[in-house]
Order: C-alpha cells, then sequence, then structure tokens
C-alpha cells in the first residue's frame, strides 16, 4: 500500500507520518516515510520547484514507494504534492495507493510556521528575504476532488489523525488478506 499524504508546509503531514510508523509497528505492519524534504536533499536534489520539477519529485517519490510495497511495506509519501493530475497519476500506476488530505486552515500554519516559511512569503513584494514559491500563499495548492481520508489538524489531535490512517491500513489489509485467502 502507498499512501500519499498531501497537505500544505505545516499541516503535520510527517508529524502524523511518525506516528501512523510507531502505531503500525505494535500490529506488525512495517512502514516506511518517504518524506519529501528529506529525498530533496538526495534523490530530487537536481529538482526547483517549477509545476514540472514538483511534479516529477512526487513520481520519483512514488517509484520508491513502490518498490518497497510490493514487498508488503506500506509506504507512506509525506510531501505538500500540490497538483491532482500527478496524485491520479500515481493512483492509476500503483496498486494500493490512497490519499490522504492533511488539511489545516491558513491561520494556524501561519501561527505554527516552525520553518519560517509563511513569514517569508507574506513580506512584501520586492524585499530581499521574500519568497515567491511557497504552496498555498504565491504558489497554487489543489485540493484533493476526492480523498480516500481527509484530516483537519487545526480541528484534530495528531494521534487521532494517526489512528485513521492507521485504521485505513489495517481495513485494507484484512481486505487483502482475504482476498488472497479466496484464491487459494
Amino acid at each position: 500500500m502507498i499512501i500519499q499524504l498531501c497537505g500544505l508546509s505545516g499541516a503535520g503531514k510527517t508529524t502524523i507520518a511518525t506516528q501512523v510508523k510507531s502505531k503500525a509497528a505494535a500490529y506488525g505492519i512495517a512502514v516506511e516515510i518517504i518524506d519529501g524534504d528529506a529525498y530533496r536533499k538526495a534523490l530530487c536534489k537536481d529538482l526547483g520547484f517549477s509545476k514540472e520539477d514538483r511534479c516529477e519529485n512526487i513520481r520519483r517519490l512514488g517509484f520508491v514507494a513502490s518498490k518497497l510495497s510490493v514487498h508488503g511495506v506500506v509506504c507512506i509519501i509525506s510531501a505538500i504534492n500540490p497538483y491532482e493530475a500527478v496524485r491520479r497519476e500515481l493512483a492509476r500506476t500503483y496498486k494500493q495507493v490512497r490519499t490522504v488530505f492533511v488539511d489545516c486552515d491558513l491561520e494556524t500554519l501561519v501561527q505554527r510556521d516552525t520553518k519560517g516559511l509563511y513569514k517569508r512569503a507574506l513580506l512584501p513584494h520586492g524585499h530581499p528575504d521574500k519568497l515567491y514559491n511557497l504552496t498555498g500563499i504565491n504558489d497554487p495548492f489543489e485540493a484533493p476532488a476526492a480523498p480516500d481520508l481527509h484530516l483537519h489538524t487545526h480541528r484534530q489531535t495528531i494521534d487521532a489523525c494517526a489512528s485513521e490512517i492507521l485504521a485505513m491500513i489495517r481495513h485494507a489489509a484484512g481486505h487483502e488478506a482475504m482476498h488472497r485467502y479466496a484464491r487459494t
């Protein structure tokens, strides 16, 4: 299974993924987090932040996830993943892809601003420190049209969000086991 978390910077994607991995271990479910920030420093360091580069970044993360998922590892792609077309492309290309929208209102994101990105993006035009390509502020984010799960981190706890994803994983694992049993 591949779970593509998507949402704005600071919404809680990696924090939730880490909690899911911890909770899943108690059930013997192997989970690997494919974090967009970490992979940009290694596998995707040649990519910028144009629409084309952002889509290629997701394709690469999806490819890595697919290689692990065929061996029974649940892969959680934790990336902004702002474009609906590339999210759908992953779902068509690989088996058992689920989309989880990690949603958070802008006011909360600006308050959290763990990386200082919103502060920089909201600086006046022409300021030397202004960030011009922050998704959701001055770069587009296309909310998923029909996500498999829609989390609201400004209203839900991280634990509650992680529990919902774990329930989805366990349900899919049980469903897959039933199909395997029926084929034997």
